[in-house]
């Protein structure tokens, strides 16, 4: 890893202490008076700024990485710009929503980082282009970046809306469900797997093999939003490319892990000990997504998920947390692991721990919920998670890197 990627992605790390910071007082609020803070309002400040500050950012930051590793010397700085742009527009989102909400800056602020998605789309995939070995990654790339411009669909309905003064609720919740899927089960998902498809093919596995996966999840990924929709009435052939698009998913994924596990023997020796177990449980973390996936094809289970909040942030947190930010934590470490210290460790395994214990409340908050039963504790409890969630990327943004020099016979900084 070149030093100014390694600058970016620490960057974008404390974007993430920065969401968990959020994400512990919106906790707080709920379970405790803070009178002087607007809760919806630091809700909008807490989403946008995870999007933009820590999942884009860092997601930005890789793939022009991606391109410096292939020869490509100046990427990062032709991109400089663009990752400074969307850094602003991301911390522009975080000074004006906690206190205006949908206001003119704040609104400003985020139709700019719409813009600047655009441009990095336009350049990257011109840049891609002009690699002469190609790989199935960058099939993958391709698919995240027009999938996260097909996203920004969704914020321009919500604008053209409340701007006429015409909110339907069921187009403005579909609206809301199509960035939300095309961020997470398109920008996001895509990029991390062109991540991950590189580093497999890097170590043995064919591209035809990778290029199979790929076709499944892309063939599935725009009837797959229908999902986010099974509360509507839709029609009989609708739900059939719904269960289709379940199928192929599920398909991508077992074909996936049977080439990972035919291959097994050559890539555990690519990994340490701890970066092995982090993907076993991102891969725990996504088997559950597309279990639960299937199982909302059921039009009753869909329509009793969606009728209750927990359920649904669960949902959220799960995708957003234990498999997004987990894989870009996961695959910077494993680019750097001799800068990355046993705090840090520590910081990112007591992290682990607080999206296990989030998690495991949501989804007893949610049960408890569907049968009325009372938590009076849960609150409570939620905080506790938020804290350890705060906590664990305090340690691993405030661990310094280290080596040892063995000319001076000592332990230096290399931050």
């Amino acid at each position: 890893m070149s030093n100014t990627l390694y600058k970016w992605l620490r960057v974008s790390l404390f974007s993430l202490l920065i969401v968990a910071f959020l994400g512990t007082v919106l906790r707080y609020k709920i379970a405790f008076s803070l009178p002087f803070i607007n809760q919806q309002f630091l809700l909008h400040a807490h989403s946008h700024f995870a999007f933009s500050g820590w999942v884009t950012q860092a997601l930005m930051a890789l793939l022009v990485g991606y391109l410096e590793k292939q020869q490509d010397a100046t990427a990062f700085k032709r991109y400089r710009w663009l990752l400074v742009s969307n850094l602003t527009t991301a911390y522009g989102m975080l000074f004006t929503f906690p206190f205006t909400g949908y206001a003119f800056l704040s609104v400003l602020f985020s139709t700019l980082s719409i813009f600047v998605s655009y441009f990095f789309a336009f350049f990257f995939w011109k840049d891609l282009n002009k690699l002469q070995q190609k790989s199935p990654a960058h099939s993958w790339f391709k698919a995240s970046l027009f999938f996260n411009v097909l996203s920004s669909i969704g914020p321009f309905t919500l604008a053209y809306m409340m701007a006429s003064k015409n909110v339907q609720q069921d187009i403005y919740l579909s609206s809301v469900y199509f960035y939300l899927h095309f961020q997470y089960n398109g920008w996001f998902l895509f990029a991390c797997m062109g991540l991950l498809s590189f580093r497999l093919h890097k170590y043995g596995i064919s591209n035809t093999q990778l290029k199979r996966v790929y076709y499944l999840f892309a063939t599935a990924c725009i009837p797959a939003f229908l999902l986010s929709v099974l509360w509507l009435r839709i029609p009989a052939w609708a739900y059939a490319l719904v269960v289709i698009a379940c199928l192929l998913q599920l398909a991508g994924w077992i074909l996936l892990l049977r080439l990972i596990r035919e291959n097994l023997q050559q890539l555990q020796s690519r990994f340490s000990t701890f970066a092995k177990q982090l993907l076993v449980l991102i891969s725990i973390a996504f088997s559950v997504k597309l279990i639960l996936q299937s199982a909302s094809v059921i039009p009753a289970l869909s329509r009793l998920a969606f009728g209750f909040r927990p359920i649904v942030i669960g949902y959220l947190h799960l995708v957003l947390l234990g498999i997004t930010s987990l894989f870009i934590i996961t695959y910077a470490y494993t680019l750097v692991p001799e800068k990355v210290t046993g705090n840090a460790i520590t910081g990112i395994k007591i992290f682990v721990a607080g999206i296990i214990i989030n998690e495991l409340l949501l989804m007893i908050q949610g049960i408890c919920d569907l049968f009325y039963i009372d938590l009076p504790a849960i609150n409570l409890l939620l905080l506790f998670a938020a804290f350890i969630l705060f906590s664990g990327m305090l340690i691993t943004n405030t661990a310094r890197s280290m080596k040892y020099d063995p000319y001076h016979k000592t332990i230096i900084n290399i931050d």
